[in-house]
C-alpha cells in the first residue's frame, strides 16, 4: 500500500459539530489514521486535528472506503462513544456496489472472519477459528449487470463487508483484495458508509448523520 499512497487533496467536508462531537464525511483514498513511515502520515485524523486540536478517534474506516465517520471533542465524548461502538449499539449503514445480479432481495451473511495471516490485511471465513461476523443486506436495484445494495453491519470485523459479499459471490466492485477481473478494474473501492446513528454523548439522545452516496 505504502509505494502508491496517494490521498485526495480535498478539503475537509464537515457534516456535523457542536461542543461534544465532530461529524465528518471521509473521502475514499484516505487513511483514517497514519500509518508507519512519513509517507503515509496524511490521514483523516490529522486533517481534522489540523481544523479541531482537541479532537479525538473513536472509529475507523478502511482506506479505500468513503463516508460518515465521527471524531469526539472531548475525553468524556470519547469513552461515551466509544462504550458505544464496543456494545454495537451504534448502527451503520453502508451502500456498495457489487458484482452481478444479487439474489434474494434481502438476506443476512453469517460467516465467522479471521485474519489471513500470510496475505494480510486480507481476511477470510474460518468456521473453527474465526469471530462472529453477521452482515444484513437489502437490495436497492440492480444496474448494468452490478447490483447497488444497502449493507448493515450486525458486527465491526475488519474487511467484514468486503468478505461477505464476496463469499455471496457478488465482490464489491473496485475491491483490490477481493474482486478480480472486471470487478476488480473500477475506479474506487465501490462502498460508502452512508449513516451512522448513535446516541449524543451530552443527553443520550438518538441522532442520525448521513453523507451522500458519491457513485
Amino acid at each position: 500500500m505504502s509505494a502508491d499512497y496517494a490521498p485526495p487533496d480535498v478539503p475537509l467536508e464537515v457534516l456535523h459539530a457542536d461542543h461534544e462531537i465532530l461529524v465528518v464525511d471521509k473521502p475514499a483514498g484516505l487513511l483514517s489514521v497514519p500509518g508507519k513511515g512519513a509517507h503515509l502520515a496524511d490521514c483523516l485524523l490529522a486533517r481534522v486535528q489540523a481544523a479541531f486540536p482537541e479532537a479525538l478517534l473513536v472509529h475507523r474506516l478502511d482506506r479505500d472506503t468513503s463516508g460518515v465517520m465521527v471524531f469526539a471533542l472531548t475525553q468524556p465524548a470519547q469513552r461515551h462513544l466509544g462504550l458505544q461502538f464496543e456494545k454495537r449499539q451504534a448502527k451503520k449503514t453502508y451502500v456498495a456496489r457489487v458484482w452481478g445480479a444479487l439474489t434474494p432481495a434481502k438476506g443476512t451473511v453469517d460467516l465467522p472472519l479471521i485474519v489471513d495471516w500470510p496475505n494480510r490485511p486480507r481476511q477470510m471465513v474460518d468456521h473453527a477459528r474465526g469471530k462472529p461476523a453477521q452482515t444484513d443486506w437489502r437490495v436497492m436495484r440492480v444496474e448494468d449487470g452490478t447490483t447497488r445494495v444497502r449493507l448493515m453491519p450486525k458486527t465491526g470485523r475488519s474487511h467484514q463487508l468486503r468478505v461477505h459479499m464476496k463469499e455471496l459471490g457478488h465482490p464489491i466492485l473496485g475491491d483490490p483484495f477481493y474482486a478480480e477481473g472486471a470487478a476488480r478494474d473500477w475506479p474506487r473501492l465501490m462502498l460508502h458508509s452512508e449513516s451512522l446513528r448513535l446516541r449524543h454523548p451530552d443527553g443520550g439522545a438518538g441522532v442520525t448523520y448521513k453523507a451522500k452516496v458519491p457513485f
